[in-house]
This record gives structure tokens, C-alpha cells and sequence, in this order.
């Protein structure tokens, strides 16, 4: 993929469509292409968070160990960003996220994420909406699930 093709990549995801194409230019650049096999992993659960990636092309999922196993808990494709949450909070991965097609992806460091970040305030304001928005999702995921259990055992109980 070309240098142009990458920033065309990165206008497209609203984390990133307000900075000026010389500046997403210099992301892209200090950014490293990836290629991943299906059931490859971009990061696992508990590593540390050393970037973050783009999905370019291809599939993943999003999988969080229980212990009561792994549970699926987003699936993600081309245009979506993954793994900021770990470089934002330097706090271990906070899930798995495993190919489940060909993948092609741009790894952002840490580094890089955050000189941006510097330069283009507004991509902290976009972070924060993105983020807020996943964990509205999980929120109301976890509440359906809890409300699903509490039936169940009421069911059983009877």
C-alpha cells in the first residue's frame, strides 16, 4: 500500500478526518504495515499496550477471557481502530483480538498515537466519544446478560 493509499485510510476513520493530510502523511509513515493469518493474534489479553492498530482490511474479533471461557465481545473490520484503550491508560490489553480472515492492519505506536494526540487535541475529544461509546455498549450488553441470568435463576428456582 502506498504512503497516499494509507492517509486516504486514515481520512476515513473519524478519529482522524479532521487533521491535515501532512500530518496524518507523518502518522502513516512512522506507522507499520502487518499482515495477519486468520485466527492470528494483533494483540492478547494482559501483554502490555505498546500501540495501537487499523484495521486496512480483513476481520477480527474481539474476544475477552472469562473464567468461564473466552467470550466474543465486538467484531471489527476495515476502518476500525483497536488497542488504544492499553496506550491511552498504560494499563495491561485489556482483551485478545484475533484475526478471523486475512488481515491487513497499521500498527500506530504509542509514541507516534500520542504525539498526535499532542498536536491535534480534538483527536482526545474524538478518543473520548469512541471510547464512551464502547463502554455505553458493554454496559447494556452486561445489563441484558445480568437481567438473562437473574430470569434463569428465578426459572430454576420455580
Amino acid at each position: 500500500m502506498t504512503l497516499q493509499k494509507d492517509v486516504e485510510v486514515l481520512r476515513s476513520i473519524p478519529l482522524f478526518a479532521k487533521i491535515e493530510p501532512a500530518k496524518l502523511k507523518l502518522l502513516a509513515f512512522t506507522s507499520e504495515h502487518l499482515e495477519f493469518a486468520p485466527e492470528e493474534a494483533l494483540c492478547r489479553q494482559g501483554e502490555p499496550g505498546d500501540s495501537a492498530y487499523i484495521v486496512l482490511g480483513g476481520r477480527a474479533d474481539v474476544v475477552v477471557e472469562t473464567r468461564d471461557g473466552p467470550v466474543t465481545v465486538a467484531s471489527i473490520g476495515r476502518n476500525d481502530i483497536v488497542g488504544e484503550i492499553a496506550i491511552l491508560c498504560d494499563v495491561p490489553r485489556t482483551a485478545t483480538v484475533l484475526a478471523t480472515t486475512p488481515l491487513a492492519a497499521l500498527r500506530v505506536s504509542k509514541e507516534g498515537f500520542f504525539k498526535l494526540v499532542e498536536q491535534f487535541p480534538q483527536i482526545g475529544i474524538e478518543i473520548m466519544g469512541e471510547l464512551a461509546s464502547r463502554l455505553h455498549q458493554t454496559t447494556q450488553r452486561l445489563t441484558e446478560t445480568t437481567a438473562r441470568l437473574r430470569m434463569l435463576e428465578t426459572q430454576e428456582r420455580a
